[in-house]
């Protein structure tokens, strides 16, 4: 997965990326595979974890109402994937996906959401670093 753009929300997350191997669907498969695994057992095993039995809770409950999940469900079995073909698509969902946070209220600066690829584009990579080449393809540009 090249990533270009993210944005970590408190319900969801959004990515613009590119799959290698030109197999977008296999690669979010495999990410909403690998990821409540781990997330799980962070959360299972992280004693400063306060709402552990309540997001346990949840994502149990969530599991029982879909007859194909066996035991908890973290990701939703849908996703909303757009394929982008030019640098205007692009630069138009990095923009969306770096507002949503400000469209939330929860920040008046797409900068100051933490948990964004904003920072990236400002030349801040404290918290996850993206594909530096997706920034040198003149998306910042259009």
């Amino acid at each position: 997965m090249e990533v270009f753009a993210y944005c970590f929300m408190p319900s969801h997350v959004h990515f613009v990326f590119r799959s290698e191997n030109e197999d977008p669907s296999g690669l979010l498969r495999d990410f909403k595979g690998y990821t409540p695994r781990k997330l799980i057992k962070e959360i299972e095993e992280n004693p400063q974890e306060r709402r552990k039995e309540w997001l346990l809770w949840m994502m149990e409950r969530a599991g029982k109402r879909k007859s194909n999940v066996k035991n908890r469900q973290f990701w939703q079995q849908h996703n909303k994937p757009v394929e982008l073909w030019s640098g205007k698509a692009i630069k138009q969902k990095i923009d969306y996906v770096h507002n949503n946070p400000v469209e939330q209220g929860f920040v008046t600066d797409p900068i100051d959401w933490k948990y964004s690829s904003a920072r990236n584009y400002a030349d801040d990579e404290t918290v996850l670093k993206i594909d530096n080449e997706g920034m040198h393809l003149g998306i910042m540009e259009l």
